[in-house]
């Protein structure tokens, strides 16, 4: 798994590709990580798209950095979640925790507000 990372109007914007299960769930926690740490209230947009299977390790990742946001008084959201990944998190019960957007533009426009 890689993920790529570029900022816009403020916000972090993180594009991970391939697989989030296992040990790259964790190559995920040491991309996101900093860029929470890095800002006082971070601005997060986790672009799935290209992401197609994400596991229990993965939805953890994702969880620990929602939780790491929070604390800041940062946002954390997400946009181009497939029907797998959407799958997955509506049976965990998690659909209510992650900011959801239609499109990459109208997150960053959102979470810059």
């Amino acid at each position: 798994m890689a993920t790529q990372i570029r900022r816009q109007d403020g916000i972090t914007i993180l594009e991970p590709s391939g697989k989030i299960v296992g040990s790259s769930a964790s190559e995920l926690r040491k991309a996101i990580s900093p860029q929470i740490e890095a800002y006082d209230e971070p601005r997060v947009l986790i672009n799935l798209g290209r992401v197609n299977r994400i596991d229990s390790s993965g939805l953890s990742a994702l969880m620990e950095a929602r939780v790491a946001a929070t604390r800041k008084q940062g946002r954390i959201g997400v946009v181009n979640v497939g029907k797998h990944i959407k799958n997955l998190v509506a049976l965990n019960r998690l659909v209510s925790l992650f900011e959801c957007f239609d499109s990459e533009d109208a997150a960053v426009s959102e979470l810059s507000a």
